[in-house]
């Protein structure tokens, strides 16, 4: 059992080596990325699908070192074969392995530009049916690892301050921070954690020259959009439901160089829905 879990291990370290030194290469053959440095270094949680994934795809095609983790091992393996990013496999309930994720990071490229801190889950149900513990593995899923990753890239920043003048941090949150529907405690919740998180860490960090924004999508469908209804789009102002790409094209904005006067701002994505009255006719 030993043996094989070590073969594994160095397995996925070989893995990772060789997708890293391909990307570093193509990198350099590339003169000038669309709209990001191409040698920005990025680490994204929960990238192997659905926003993830799309941001993913929006960093790699921009020419950045992207890294990206996941739980889900076939569905990351399949997002860095499409996109050439690094994947690991990380249960982000467990600080360790976001850190340790992180000082390999660290270790390889010298420091990481961008966190984009999507990982979360759901999991809506009525509160009478809701442990403490399913509320527990929400938070500790979904706000937890916003304070990890940005406490690894203040300490590792501590020790070269002269090195970086350039970082962003990007947390996805969710319209659900300020508005609920039942059974959905542990997730707005975690949400608002994201949301006041977000310009504490804005302050803190400054001195480390990183910027930290979030973004709070509404509707946004990651699977069978063709199957919509009409009146699924047309509910929304923009006339639409949001797709994976609206949230990517929103990091990529804000991590553009130019753009660091955007700073501890909440920026919602949801169609116009939250600025919608509505009342039952």
């Amino acid at each position: 059992m030993a043996d094989n879990y070590i073969e594994k291990q160095y397995e996925q370290y070989e893995a990772r080596k060789s997708a890293w030194q391909k990307s570093s290469k193509t990198s350099k053959k590339r003169s000038m990325s669309k709209n990001i440095d191409p040698r920005r270094r990025v680490f994204i949680t929960g990238g192997a699908s659905g926003i993830g994934k799309a941001i993913v795809k929006a960093f790699c095609n921009d020419d950045c070192l992207v890294a990206f983790c996941d739980m889900n091992e076939a569905s990351g393996r399949m997002t860095a074969i499409e996109t050439g990013a690094l994947f690991y496999q990380v249960d982000v309930t467990q600080p360790h392995e976001i850190e340790n994720t992180m000082k390999e990071l660290f270790s390889t490229w010298g420091d990481i530009d961008i966190i984009i801190n999507n990982v979360g889950v759901s999991n809506f149900a009525p509160i009478t049916d809701t442990s403490i513990d399913d509320f527990d593995k929400i938070i500790h899923t979904n706000l937890r690892p916003v304070f990890i990753t940005a406490r690894q890239l203040a300490l590792h920043r501590e020790e070269h301050l002269s090195n970086n003048k350039y970082g962003r941090i990007i947390n996805i949150s969710s319209t659900r921070y300020l508005m609920s529907e039942e059974g959905t405690e542990g997730y707005a919740a975690s949400k608002g954690g994201v949301y006041s998180l977000t310009h504490s860490l804005a302050i803190s960090l400054s001195k480390y020259h990183v910027t930290v924004n979030c973004i709070s999508p509404g509707w946004i469908e990651n699977n069978n959009y063709e199957n919509l209804r009409v009146e699924d789009h047309l509910q929304h102002p923009s006339q639409r439901v949001g797709k994976p790409d609206d949230i990517a094209k929103a990091c990529i904005f804000l991590c553009k160089q130019d753009n660091d006067f955007i700073n501890g701002e909440n920026i919602t994505i949801d169609g116009g829905m939250t600025k919608k009255m509505m009342y039952i006719e």
